[in-house]
């Protein structure tokens, strides 16, 4: 039986993990995959709590760039990333894992309201939590509302996914003379201005001492890899951990 270096996870997707090839919208053989390698995880008995994005369907900032009022386009953002959990939860439930869906709006006929204790809860009976509508303030992102939640429920680690295998000096996909790092510190991501997660998000891990790994979504396997111990992608820590 493998032993989990983790007891407890944050896993955070990005709504546009879910388009897969997609303009826009769910991919459901993305979804399918994404929920088969979290059931996986689930079965070593490690504990899942999930941030889920809404970029697939409407980013605040990007409406806010096109005219909006900054706050009333986050909060349409907050909403997307509900529907993204209801479809997260449908697909996990139908592959037989228990979740609730915490959200930071309330809107009881959907979800409960987020709530630490229960929450908790929740993971120490074993269920799934998947925590939608970010932190439920404005200017926030669903990055910042990973590391509050994440340190809320006492998380051993986030786990950042994207569509590459690290951080790297510049877009790999546009630059191809950019380097990968393996191991950051929390500092060096802020003085490089590196896009691992936003700065009040990475401040808020590096005062409380909270690992950040991230890893590429797209290879199969990489969730039960991490969880298991093995080097995958990027680590972000303190310098006292590197």
């Amino acid at each position: 039986m493998a032993n989990p270096r983790y007891k407890r996870i944050l896993l955070k997707l990005s709504g546009e993990a879910l388009m897969g090839e997609q303009q826009y919208g769910i991919d459901h053989a993305v979804l399918d995959a994404i929920t088969s390698e979290v059931q996986e995880v689930c079965a070593l008995g490690v504990e899942v709590a999930i941030v889920i994005g809404g970029g697939n369907i409407f980013r605040g900032i990007s409406g806010a760039a096109k005219g909006m009022e900054r706050a009333s386009a986050d909060y349409m953002g907050m909403l997307a990333t509900v529907l993204n959990a209801l479809a997260l939860q449908n697909v996990l439930e139908n592959k037989g894992v228990v979740t609730r869906v915490q959200s930071a709006i309330e809107m009881r006929q959907l979800a409960e309201t987020y709530i630490r204790r229960r929450a908790v809860r929740h993971l120490e009976k074993g269920r799934i939590v998947i925590f939608a509508a970010g932190t439920g303030n404005p200017y926030f992102t669903t990055d910042t509302a990973a590391a509050l939640r994440a340190m809320e429920i006492d998380a051993a680690v986030i786990m950042k996914a994207t569509k590459v295998d690290g951080v790297y000096s510049a877009d790999p996909l546009k630059d191809k003379t950019a380097t990968r790092y393996d191991r950051l510190t929390y500092i060096d991501v802020l003085q490089k201005d590196l896009k691992v997660m936003d700065a009040t998000a990475i401040s808020l891990c590096m005062d409380n001492n909270l690992p950040i790994i991230v890893f590429n979504l797209t290879t199969p396997g990489n969730i039960k890899k991490i969880v298991l111990g093995e080097k995958v992608g990027t680590l972000v820590t303190g310098r006292d951990n590197a």
